[in-house]
């Protein structure tokens, strides 16, 4: 952790987009265009370990998606 993440006093909140992508955000700005809440709110080191506890698939949705209909139709 840097030192400048261990005196950020800032409040994130975590994002996510409709293909399922997060990120962080200032929780006192409305979300970016295409993004809405994911539910999660703190520290940065605490976003960002929320983060890396859910976001376990790192390919896009559509993506995912595809992958799978292609393995259905196998």
């Amino acid at each position: 952790m840097s030192i400048a993440a261990a005196t950020d006093t800032a409040l994130y909140k975590v994002i996510v987009n409709q293909e399922e992508q997060y990120s962080l955000w200032p929780a006192h700005k409305p979300s970016a265009p295409g993004w809405r809440d994911a539910g999660s709110m703190g520290s940065e080191v605490e976003c960002l370990a929320y983060i890396k506890e859910i976001w376990t698939d790192m390919r896009p949705r559509a993506l995912r998606d595809m992958m799978a209909d292609q393995q259905d139709q196998q």
